[in-house]
């Protein structure tokens, strides 16, 4: 059996992501579902998803329609309460550094765009098809290898412009220094589904879901903060697979 919420991981927000599974996890084997003490932080993202024996994860969208759909269940969707978004869905902010005097995105069509991954919705399918929408596509690609690791890029003058998903940018904005050098240019429209949490196929997703309620009601009100996390949502996994791949 395997775990993990590290999508959003990282050490100022790892001892609220504890607390809330041990919650999460005391509701599972109450119900008879059996599930790892220790959450797999640091495995494989995909290694995770495809474990026949996974409990809970979360993961992005893109990799949901793209490896995972049926091979899965989704189980529901946190809401982080994101500005301007409804409930459950997301944007991507695209940084570019503070004293840049361009003003339009498309100006930054040739220029160094930093990138987490290619299975990413937030990094790589949200802009690229809002790039598309304005009539240009990203030439000068730099792989980063996360959210914040490409923000930083930008700020350290690495990279000239990253897509950066709207729940990671308010956690940079709130812990890390560099987002000082940071302005955002333009934001996606906040038309996708948030993270959906999703566990085996072997599991009964209503029960892991009601575990994972119940863990949220129980969870403090500064934990809560800490994560972002405002509620539970429920969003067809039609609306996931509608978003298009770029």
């Amino acid at each position: 059996m395997i775990a993990s919420l590290s999508m959003y991981a990282r050490p100022e927000t790892s001892d609220a992501i504890n607390r809330f599974w041990a919650l999460i996890r005391a509701n599972l084997i109450a119900t008879g579902i059996d599930a790892p003490e220790t959450l797999a932080q640091d495995e494989d993202y995909m290694t995770v998803w495809t474990d026949p024996d996974l409990v809970l994860s979360q993961t992005c969208g893109m990799p949901f329609r793209k490896f995972l759909h049926g091979k899965v269940n989704m189980v529901v969707t946190p809401d982080p309460g994101l500005e301007n978004c409804p409930p459950g869905y997301y944007r991507s902010s695209f940084v570019v550094r503070k004293d840049d005097p361009r003003t339009s995105l498309a100006e930054f069509k040739d220029e160094r765009f930093a990138y987490n991954e290619e299975n990413s919705q937030s990094g790589f399918a949200a802009p690229f098809n809002h790039a598309k929408a304005q009539g240009f596509a990203f030439s000068n690609l730099v792989q980063s290898g996360g959210h914040a690791i490409s923000a930083k890029m930008v700020a350290e003058g690495d990279a000239d412009v990253a897509a950066i998903d709207g729940l990671t940018w308010k956690f940079v904005q709130r812990y890390d220094s560099f987002a000082a050098n940071l302005r955002v240019l333009e934001w996606t429209d906040p038309a996708t589904p948030c993270l959906p949490l999703i566990t085996s196929l072997n599991n009964d997703s209503e029960t892991v879901h009601a575990a994972v309620a119940k863990a949220l009601d129980a969870l403090s009100d500064a934990d809560r903060e800490t994560l972002s996390l405002k509620g539970l949502v429920r969003i067809p996994e039609e609306d996931y697979l509608a978003v298009s791949n770029p």
